[in-house]
């Protein structure tokens, strides 16, 4: 009978779930003390009789879903500054205008692909410049230490897109729906006209942000009013519209629906941090010297006048409900924590309203909790070994980039020995041939002249290029542009003193006199 019901009662578990499996045990449990009755016959186990559970149910439990509550206080206001300067330049920078002459993009900031040319100010790169989005790239890594090194993680508490987006689209929910108990209270009821209203209300305004989000990214690769005029008239290109699809879907749905999921589950960050951190590093921390024990407000008082010890917290989980990713504080550290401050507004309020210090919940560490609890005063430092380490390093590349950038030229030359052959013999001598590139980067044509040097009665020509009063080649370049020119250089055999010597051709701009020189081979038998 038991070998029959065996698979019966294993499939049932499986189902049923580790939730299911444990409340059936309790009930079990009390129907076999009820069994103990007189005139009932209890189930008698061997104390040998060790019977393995094994819970097959799933691995991966639903979060509880956050319905964080509005609040007011300093960390909320700068979290609005910061939050209203991020997106005020994110949306409308595309449409600065930038004066660069009449053949150049107006656009202050622009990556123009067709061009490979990327426009920032008065900045303009090539893609053989790449190295200064290197040089910025380990610039905000840095920068990224530093502050993680200082306060934690302020960047994901104030700056972090999936912050930002998602505290905007938390504002457009609270307008809509109201407040966390509004919010609750219309998550829980059954669907009416006026749930349906809210939701779609609710749902159509975060697409419309996500939409100008992802419609905003497209602006920066062109320019940005011409763009919106052809978006709007149906004339841009198939992949503008893509791409505004795909970032609003992006928008929408990470900002709109997983939110904190990000935090706790795609990012990186999170982990990367707790392995660069330090006990010295002020993170949003629950002062326990004075918060423990934690009471009701009642008992603390009387507490408090009989001489015994009563901690400031009184338990109310304000510092938990106003958490956009849950968390309470109290337990410490935490992964989930992105160290907006929130919670230190929600404790500062109920602290006024019962006339007790503020800041129970501040910027700290648990080393200075270590020595109030001591009786020592609290340190702060800031200047530290590691934080002086990440500033210099920040400075000298900071320093590199520009004086690079400060001393780029105008003009570049780059040069291709042809391979096949690697030189070929002549009456005259012996000739080799040459990919000479000449670049522009002026708004304007330059005409640059070719000199020869390191080979003794060397004779260059190119049919690409003029021949200027002095003998000298002359290449114009249009403006803006390359100009690629085949070069070939023949030299009598008696000026090779081996098989090979080396070569310099340098490019001199007849506008302004730059200069630029580069070197390779000239071959011989």
């Amino acid at each position: 009978m038991e070998r029959a019901l065996a698979p019966a009662l294993l499939r049932r578990d499986r189902r049923e779930g580790p939730h299911k499996l444990q409340q059936r045990a309790r009930d079990e449990s009390g129907a076999a003390r009820n069994a103990a009755e007189p005139g009932m016959t209890q189930l008698d186990l061997k104390a040998d009789d060790h019977r393995e559970v094994y819970d097959d149910g799933p691995l991966y439990a639903s979060a509880a879903k956050i319905f964080p509550q509005k609040v007011k206080g300093t960390f909320r206001r700068l979290k609005w500054r910061l939050l209203l300067v991020c997106l005020g330049v994110y949306y409308f920078l595309p449409f600065v205008r930038w004066d660069r002459g009449p053949t150049e993009p107006h656009q202050a900031v622009l990556v123009d692909l067709a061009h490979s040319r990327f426009y920032f100010f008065f900045i303009e790169l090539w893609p053989q410049e790449v190295y200064y989005f290197t040089g910025l790239l380990i610039l905000a890594s840095l920068a990224l230490f530093l502050s993680n090194a200082l306060f934690g993680r302020v960047w994901c508490g104030y700056f972090c897109p999936q912050t930002v987006w998602t505290d905007l689209f938390y504002t457009v929910e609270r307008w809509v729906e109201g407040d966390r108990r509004d919010r609750i209270k219309l998550d829980a009821a059954p669907w009416t006209a006026d749930k349906i209203r809210k939701r779609v209300t609710k749902h159509i305004l975060w697409l419309l942000i996500a939409w100008w989000t992802g419609g905003a990214f497209v602006l920066y690769f062109a320019d940005a009013p011409t763009l919106v005029r052809e978006l709007f008239t149906f004339q841009s290109s198939i992949a503008a519209y893509v791409w505004i699809g795909i970032l609003t879907f992006t928008t929408y749905y990470l900002a709109g629906h997983m939110r904190e999921q990000v935090c706790l589950y795609m990012c990186p960050w999170p982990r990367i941090q707790a392995a660069l951190t330090d006990t010295e590093a002020l993170n949003v921390t629950y002062r326990l010297d004075r918060g423990e024990p934690r009471m009701s407000l009642k008992e603390a008082v009387h507490k408090r006048s009989a001489g015994q010890p009563a901690g400031d917290c009184v338990d109310c989980n304000q510092c938990v409900n106003v958490c956009p990713t849950g968390v309470d504080i109290r337990k410490g550290a935490q992964l989930g924590c992105i160290q907006c401050g929130l919670c230190i507004d929600a404790c500062d309020a109920v602290m006024t309203k019962i006339n007790r210090p503020t800041r129970l919940i501040s910027y700290d560490n648990d080393d200075n909790i270590a020595r109030r609890l001591r009786g020592e005063a609290p340190v702060y430092r800031l200047v530290r070994s590691r934080t002086v380490l990440y500033v210099g390093v920040m400075a000298i590349v900071g320093g590199i980039m520009l004086y690079q950038l400060t001393h780029r030229t105008q003009m570049g030359l780059s040069v291709l020995h042809v391979r096949a052959p690697m030189y070929t013999t002549v009456k005259d001598g012996v000739r080799n041939g040459y990919t000479l590139r000449f670049a522009n980067k002026w708004s304007e044509p330059r005409k640059f002249a070719l000199e020869i040097g390191g080979v003794k009665d060397a004779v260059a020509k190119s049919e690409e290029a003029d021949i200027g009063a002095d003998g000298r080649l002359i290449v114009t370049v249009d403006p803006d542009a390359t100009e690629e020119i085949q070069l070939y250089v023949t030299a009598p055999r008696a000026s090779l003193t081996g098989s090979g010597e080396a070569i310099t051709m340098k490019a001199t701009d007849l506008g302004d006199g730059e200069t630029a020189v580069v070197s390779d081979h000239f071959f011989g038998p």
